[in-house]
């Protein structure tokens, strides 16, 4: 039975997490700053709700994404070169998770970010625990990304597309900064065909609590990213 979480309640050992409903690890607690950061510390994150109340899910295997594993095809890699579109930081962290919210995802009917999961990570971007990636073109926003970034760990959320290749022009930005800043690992949670075409791919649970483990231990740099000094010709 997965266990129903009080307010104050612990998360159970993630070894208890149902292989048979995704990974599924609890059900209930809150959407606070340390109630989520928690979760991500132990390698928790929550996708969606039943009845009002989170799931929390620690799957395994784990999808992650190394920075220095990064595929970048060729026809990235001349989108990158045009330069016909602008990329900020933390510039409209609200637009972008909004925008990952209304985005329709194939095979699925609406979708896991709602109104108050996007308040609580909006909470987060306050706090400098949150960032987001936005692509814009003609001075729209076409595309981007938020995650978290713990220590030197990202925890990557969803990303949204309203023009091709937008959502990877985000993500090779992403990527650069992370290379930059010395970043160990991205946490992509569970298997799809677009992250492994990046050059994502899955390892054992216990491998990555590990890797979590080391890589978000430490000081936190909880300032706003910015672009400077970042260099795509990797």
């Amino acid at each position: 039975m997965i266990p129903f979480l009080g307010q104050l309640d612990p998360f159970p050992p993630v070894e208890t997490a149902s292989e048979e409903l995704g990974g599924l690890l609890a059900i209930g607690g809150d959407l606070s700053p340390a109630r989520l950061l928690d979760a991500y510390l132990n390698g928790i994150f929550p996708w969606g709700t039943h009845e009002g109340f989170p799931l929390w899910y620690c799957p395994a295997p784990r999808m992650v994404l190394f920075p220095q594993e990064f595929r970048r095809s060729r026809s990235l890699g001349k989108t990158l070169r045009n330069a016909d579109y602008n990329v900020r930081f933390d510039h409209a962290f609200p637009a972008v998770i909004g925008a990952c919210g209304s985005t329709p995802r194939p095979g699925q009917r609406g979708t896991w970010i709602s109104p108050d999961m996007q308040a609580a990570y909006i909470r987060l971007h306050e706090l400098g625990w949150a960032h987001s990636v936005e692509v814009y073109a003609e001075g729209n926003l076409v595309g981007g990304l938020y995650g978290l970034a713990i220590g030197r760990m990202f925890y990557g959320e969803s990303m949204f597309s309203r023009r091709s290749n937008a959502s990877k022009i985000a993500f090779a930005h992403l990527v650069s900064y992370l290379l930059a800043h010395d970043f160990g690992m991205i946490d992509c949670q569970m298997h799809t065909s677009h992250l492994a075409s990046l050059g994502g791919r899955e390892i054992p649970r216990q491998e990555f609590l590990g890797k979590l483990a080391a890589l978000t231990r430490g000081p936190h740099n909880r300032q706003r990213w910015s672009l400077a000094g970042l260099d795509l010709n990797w």
